[in-house]
């Protein structure tokens, strides 16, 4: 939803439940005062998107979250994420019902209350987001072994009592793949990318949007804080890995952009689980049947063609002034390796 549509009580709400980490966590203990039937229901086969932003996260989770098999966080449960439980009876005699609106991004996407979001990074932010998140960077996050059991629970606490399986959309579970893998040995792990001079042009162009959007709204700043969305704008916060140096080139260049799409997809390629699903937006685009038949079958699902309703798009090609042809260069060999790891369309 637009930040813009909150009202004085429901941000005064979000910045005592979002802003506060001791509150976020009294919930998450609230929650299980009361435990719900089903939060011990051996569901194991969840799905895990996450890339960096603007290479089709959004699209692949919502096309999971339409087979009606999976759970996921949505607006209505907001601001108390960490408490799903409970908050999910309490806010029963209250819900709302709006039509849906495109969100801030400006890319024809449209959300409502039920829409499934990326809420699950408020879980990590508020119980270890000094291990990964620092004053001008994100790094890996090296989770001990208590707070993947941490995790577990609260993801069974999501899911309990519908029957359904766990559906995440996470860009910052890049930094915790591993973490991913054995908290649910059978999940189903899927790594978007897209061309990277697009991608590129395209976080630039959120980045501007969002800063604008920042300078005159302190509450979409601060939400997007509250959330752990540092992807663009002035909340921006850049991967930085453990064997790179951080960029000299400031976030208005687009060679800036270059680079965090070559160091983070670089880093996938070597660190991420080795039975990771790669997936490529343009084979999205280009072949969406034979594209999502290969990850609906890794995750054990029937593709209905018929609902597809030309949901990926290709967005028109954009150029951009100042390319260094040596970063362009090096971005491209590394996505011709992505491609080759990514299984084809058949």
């Amino acid at each position: 939803m637009e930040t813009s549509d909150y009202s004085f009580g429901d941000r005064l709400l979000h910045l005592m439940v979002l802003g506060v980490p001791f509150i976020s966590k009294v919930s998450f203990e609230l929650d299980g005062l009361f435990p719900n039937k089903g939060e011990d229901y051996p569901v194991e086969k969840h799905v895990f998107v996450s890339g960096l932003a603007r290479a089709g996260t959004t699209i692949l989770m919502r096309t999971f979250f339409k087979t009606g098999q999976f759970r996921s966080l949505t607006y209505r449960d907001m601001p108390f994420v960490l408490m799903p439980g409970v908050w999910k009876k309490l806010s029963k005699s209250f819900h709302k019902h709006e039509d849906a609106k495109e969100r801030a991004h400006g890319d024809g996407i449209y959300v409502d209350f039920d829409s499934p979001e990326a809420f699950e990074e408020v879980f990590w932010r508020t119980f270890s987001g000094d291990d990964y998140i620092f004053d001008n960077c994100l790094r890996p996050h090296h989770v001990s072994n208590e707070l993947i059991e941490q995790f577990r629970l609260y993801v069974r606490r999501i899911i309990a009592s519908s029957s359904k399986r766990y559906l995440s959309k996470n860009n910052n579970n890049i930094l915790r793949l591993g973490a991913i893998r054995k908290a649910f040995p059978d999940s189903v792990i899927i790594v978007p990318f897209r061309e990277p001079l697009q991608h590129a042009i395209s976080l630039l162009n959120q980045h501007k949007k969002f800063c604008d959007r920042h300078s005159i709204d302190k509450f979409s700043y601060n939400y997007m804080c509250w959330l752990g969305h540092h992807e663009f704008g002035m909340t921006h916060k850049p991967f930085q890995f453990e064997k790179e140096t951080r960029s000299s080139l400031e976030a208005d260049n687009i060679n800036y952009w270059l680079n965090i799409w070559i160091n983070t997809y670089s880093y996938l390629l070597n660190n991420a689980p080795s039975d990771s699903l790669f997936v490529c937006f343009e084979d999205l685009c280009e072949s969406p049947v034979e594209t999502l038949r290969c990850l609906f079958d890794s995750a054990e699902l029937s593709l209905d063609e018929d609902r597809l309703n030309d949901t990926f798009n290709a967005p028109p090609t954009k150029d951009a002034d100042g390319i260094d042809e040596n970063i362009r260069n090096q971005a491209q060999g590394i996505y011709q390796d992505l491609r080759a790891r990514a299984k084809p369309p058949s």
